[in-house]
C-alpha cells in the first residue's frame, strides 16, 4: 500500500526564552492548535484517526507524560482517537512521520495524524537528564558535547570560520526572502489566547540585519569547553589525525533555540476517498542509520544513501533537499560529501534563522518541503537530520 501525505501545518517558531511570544503558551496548547488545524482544514472525523503519534525530545515538566494523547483530548478530538510519544532526539518529528507511514503503508492503520511538540522557553533542553548526560557515560564513550562534534566535522572536512558564517547568513537572507514572499502561508497558523488575539503569526528567531561583520565578531561558542575540561583531547582519541580542533561555531551559525508545533496527515487512499482529500505527496522512502557517537553528526550521510538505496534513485534524482542546519558544518558536509548545489538545500532558509524546535523540526522541514515542492512544480525532496547519540534519519517524498 501507498502511504499518502495530505496536509502539513506548523506553527511559527518562537524565540526559546522567557521573552520569546510563545513562553506564555503551554506545549500541549501549540500541538492541540496543530491538531485542530489539521482536522478542519481537512473536515476528518477524528473518530477515524487510528493514532496520533508525536515526537518531543525533553519529555519533563510542561511535556512530560504522554503529551500527544493530551494534545488530542485537548483540541476535541473523538475519544476512540489514541496517542503516543516518542523521542528520537533531533529526528522525532520526521520520525513520527516516517512511523505513520510504515503503518499507514502496512495496512494497519488507515488515517494518522504525526508531527512533533517542543517548548524550548518552558522546558529547559537536557532537564530530562539521562545515561548520555553522565560522565560516567561520557569517559567511558569518549563523547563530547555536539558542538564541540561540529567544530570537529569543519576541521576534518576543512571548513574555515568564514565558510561557516557565510553558510549562516545565507540562512538568514533566505529566510528573510521566504516571509517576504510569504512562501510560508499555506503552512503556518498562527497561534491565539483564548480569545482570539494572535500572539505570534510569523518565525521570530529570523535576523534580516546578520552581516557577515557582525558574525565574525562572535566568539567561538564551544572553545573554552573543549580546551578547560580536556573534551577536545577524548576526541582526538578517537581521530588522532586531527593535531588541533578548529572552533568555529557560535550562535549565530548554530540552530535557534525555539518554541514550535507541526502536524502532518497520512493515510491510505482509502481515508482520502473518505472524506475528499486530495493527496499532496506520497512516502516514497525512509532511512535511519546510526554513525559514531564523537563525531555524532554525521548520520544524514549514511541515512541518505540508504533512502536512496532502497527506492533505486541516485542524488541527482531529488529536486529539493532539506538538510537540518543543527550547526552550519553539517549541510557543508552534505553538500561537500554529494555534491549537491547549495542552490537545492534548505532553499528557504533553515534552522540557523528559524530555529530548530527539537521534536517538531522534522515535521516542519517535510511541510517546508512539499510546499516548495508544489510551489515551483518539482517532483521530489530529500529530508535528513543529525541526531544525537550518532544517527541519522532521511525521508523521500514524492509529489502527487
Amino acid at each position: 500500500m501507498t502511504a499518502y501525505i495530505y496536509d502539513a501545518v506548523r506553527t511559527p517558531r518562537g524565540r526559546g526564552k522567557s521573552n520569546g511570544s510563545l513562553y506564555v503558551v503551554r506545549p500541549v496548547d501549540l500541538l492541540a492548535r496543530c491538531l485542530e488545524a489539521v482536522r478542519d482544514r481537512n473536515h476528518i472525523d477524528t473518530a477515524y484517526v487510528d493514532d496520533v503519534v508525536m515526537g518531543c525530545v525533553t519529555q519533563s515538566g510542561d511535556q512530560g507524560q504522554c503529551i500527544a494523547r493530551t494534545a488530542a483530548l485537548v483540541a476535541g478530538y473523538d475519544l476512540d482517537a489514541p496517542g503516543v510519544t516518542l523521542n528520537r532526539f533531533c529526528g522525532s518529528g520526521l520520525e513520527a512521520v516516517n512511523h505513520a507511514a510504515a503503518m499507514v503503508a502496512s495496512g494497519f492503520h488507515d488515517l494518522v495524524v504525526a508531527g512533533g511538540v517542543e517548548s524550548m522557553s518552558r522546558v529547559e533542553m537536557g532537564s530530562d537528564g539521562g545515561a548520555m548526560m553522565d560522565p560516567q557515560t561520557e569517559l567511558l564513550l569518549n563523547t563530547v558535547p555536539q558542538g564541540i562534534s561540529a567544530d570537529l566535522i569543519a576541521t576534518i572536512r576543512g571548513f574555515s570560520r568564514d565558510d561557516v558564517d557565510r553558510f549562516a547568513l545565507e540562512s538568514q537572507r533566505r529566510a528573510t526572502n521566504s516571509w517576504e514572499h510569504r512562501f510560508f502561508d499555506r503552512s503556518v497558523i498562527p497561534v491565539k489566547d483564548q480569545s482570539g488575539l494572535v500572539i505570534l503569526d510569523k518565525d521570530e528567531h529570523v535576523r534580516p540585519d546578520t552581516t557577515l561583520e557582525g558574525l565574525g565578531k562572535l566568539k567561538p561558542a564551544f572553545e573554552m569547553l573543549g580546551k578547560n575540561f580536556a573534551l577536545d583531547d577524548l576526541a582526538k582519541k578517537t581521530y588522532p589525525e586531527v593535531e588541533h580542533i578548529r572552533h568555529v561555531h557560535h550562535a549565530g551559525n548554530s540552530s535557534g533555540i525555539v518554541d514550535g508545533a507541526a502536524a502532518v496527515l497520512v493515510g491510505s487512499k482509502a481515508a482520502g476517498e473518505r472524506f475528499g482529500m486530495r493527496p499532496r505527496a506520497i512516502v516514497k522512502s525512509v532511512a535511519l542509520a546510526g554513525a559514531d557517537p564523537i563525531i555524532m553528526l554525521t548520520g544524514p550521510l549514511p541515512a541518505t544513501r540508504k533512502a536512496l538505496a532502497k527506492v533505486g534513485m541516485e542524488i541527482g534524482d531529488i529536486d529539493h533537499f532539506e538538510v537540518n542546519e543543527a550547526f552550519a558544518s553539517v549541510p557543508l558536509m552534505f553538500m561537500q560529501e554529494f555534491g549537491v548545489d547549495h542552490a537545492k538545500v534548505n532553499p528557504e532558509g533553515g534552522a540557523i534563522a528559524l530555529g530548530h524546535p527539537l521534536g517538531a523540526t522534522g515535521a516542519m522541514l517535510l511541510g517546508t518541503a512539499l510546499d516548495a515542492l508544489e510551489r515551483k512544480g518539482q517532483s521530489t525532496a530529500l529530508i535528513t537530520l543529525c541526531i544525537g547519540g550518532g544517527m541519522g534519519i532521511a525521508t523521500i517524498i514524492e509529489r502527487v
